[in-house]
């Protein structure tokens, strides 16, 4: 078990007003360690160190905020196997997921933006030539478009990742010259600890890196409400997105949300069934459907909708739920009993919306662990709750169509959500053409697979804001002009 962690503030390690919470393996229910629960003073002294700390950060040579993040990088991977298992303690992550999702991932994501704060900040502009006028004489204006840090940014992350997720977050912050307040997730937060312990060690200064935690709602009000606080970065539901972004809006901070996802994977006649299958099966494997990009929502074209159920069905059967330290384990837990309950209460919805279960349905019957089966929803609508809400958990609908491409769209586009979707077709240029006419921040084609280069964020209730590669260093700045006469 985790000894009980200490708040990181102002570059110290600062008791809890709060005292301690425990952090439950979602497998076994054994208390993994016990986190800090900050109290709303101790958010808001968070903020304080990072506004101090700021003017220095940012005015740091970029070669030394990269040297920081590189050595940050060297030692999560020198640390990586009790990295991995407590994460996996935490999550109840499969051990392939635990380490090579999440702090592999985690660990490469401060190895890549250690060369991002190396990137250029600075654009020249054509000058442009003026005529004589109210503005004065005629000349030649010069300019440029530089981009700067944004302050302070707290960081709040979600509870599926607790690696990759903050330093998706972090880094890029960092090498841009801002300072940090990250507040995770309160059913996973020792990880993140773990990645304050190598930054501390890497050389971070005092109060460029604060992490303040808690499971009692008042911890991340603070974060998000504190005067010291430029930006917020958010992953989470779209519920609590909502409810930031209200604050924020007060005054004026900006924003970057990664918000919820019911992924639409449209499957034409001609499509590669197997790929497909494969493809909308991870939903069950990656966290336990504990994911916002996975596609749960699977619009089949009726010419081969029976042979698409039946391959899922029996995809989903070769699936093996239990134990995630255990070798073959496919499917681990969710987060908490809440959340099973959540996720079970969801797949009652569906029976009494009329859909049909054709795989999985009841609960594992193992004596510990917040499991679900992977659970296959047939003969669904658009109409149905199961299809337009976010269950997060290992749980496809599955809604047949029987029209052309404008059926597909419509179906798919009719929806709150709009992070990823997919299509899967032997027609390159239809899949192509279609994913053009999706309302959603990104599409897989004939892949569930990510770019990590590549802009991540949704349309419509999914987020605000893109992040991933040089886009997030974009997101962690501000754009300054800077003109002269020529």
């Amino acid at each position: 078990m985790s000894a009980a962690r200490k708040l990181l503030i102002g570059g110290e390690w600062v008791e809890p007003d709060g005292g301690h919470y425990d952090v439950v393996d979602p497998a076994s229910e054994a208390v993994v360690g016990h986190a800090p629960e900050a109290s709303r003073r101790q958010v808001y002294d968070a903020a304080r160190a990072a506004r101090d700390a700021f003017e220095g950060w940012s005015r740091t040579a970029p070669r030394e905020r990269a040297a920081i993040l590189d050595r940050a990088a060297d030692l999560i991977q020198r640390d990586f196997s009790s990295h991995a298992e407590l994460a996996q303690a935490e999550t109840g992550a499969t051990s392939g997921t635990a380490r090579g999702m999440q702090v592999a991932v985690g660990a490469a994501r401060f190895r890549r933006y250690a060369r991002g704060a190396l990137e250029p900040v600075e654009e020249g502009l054509p000058p442009q030539i003026n005529e004589a006028g109210p503005m004065g004489r005629a000349g030649v204006i010069g300019a440029l478009a530089v981009r700067q840090p944004v302050g302070v940014v707290t960081c709040i992350t979600s509870y599926n990742n607790p690696w990759a997720n903050p330093a998706g977050k972090v880094a890029p912050a960092l090498a841009m010259g801002n300072t940090v307040v990250v507040k995770p997730a309160p059913q996973d937060p020792l990880s993140v600890y773990r990645m304050a312990d190598a930054l501390q060690e890497a050389g971070a200064p005092p109060g460029v890196v604060n992490v303040v935690s808690g499971a009692e709602v008042g911890v991340g009000e603070a974060a998000v409400d504190s005067p010291d606080v430029d930006m917020v970065s958010f992953t989470g539901s779209t519920a609590v997105g909502q409810r930031i972004g209200e604050v924020c809006g007060r005054t004026m901070k900006r924003q970057l949300m990664e918000l919820g996802g019911k992924g639409a994977a449209i499957v034409f006649g001609d499509a590669d069934l197997d790929s497909a299958v494969a493809g909308i099966g991870t939903t069950y494997a990656f966290y336990s459907g504990q994911i916002c990009t996975a596609p749960t929502r699977a619009l089949v074209h009726r010419s081969v909708y029976d042979e698409f159920v039946a391959k899922l069905t029996a995809y989903v059967g070769f699936m093996k739920v239990g134990d995630p330290r255990a070798q073959g384990t496919v499917v681990g837990p969710v987060i908490s009993a809440a959340h099973r309950e959540r996720v079970e209460a969801y797949v009652e919805l569906g029976r009494k919306e009329g859909a049909t279960v054709v795989a999985g349905g009841e609960r594992p019957g193992f004596g510990t662990g917040f499991y679900v089966a992977p659970t296959l929803l047939a003969d669904c609508t658009n109409e149905m709750r199961v299809v337009r809400e976010e269950i997060f958990g290992p749980v496809v609908a599955v809604v047949p169509f029987g029209g052309d491409e404008d059926e597909a769209v419509g179906l798919a586009n009719d929806s709150e959500y709009g992070l990823i979707d997919y299509v899967w077709s032997g027609d390159v240029a239809r899949a192509f053409r279609v994913a053009r006419r999706l309302r959603a921040g990104g599409v897989g084609v004939n892949t569930v697979g990510r770019n990590m280069e590549a802009p991540f964020g949704g349309f419509k209730k999914s987020g605000v804001g893109r992040d991933v590669g040089s886009y997030a260093l974009h997101a962690y700045s501000e754009l300054q002009s800077i003109v002269w006469p020529g």
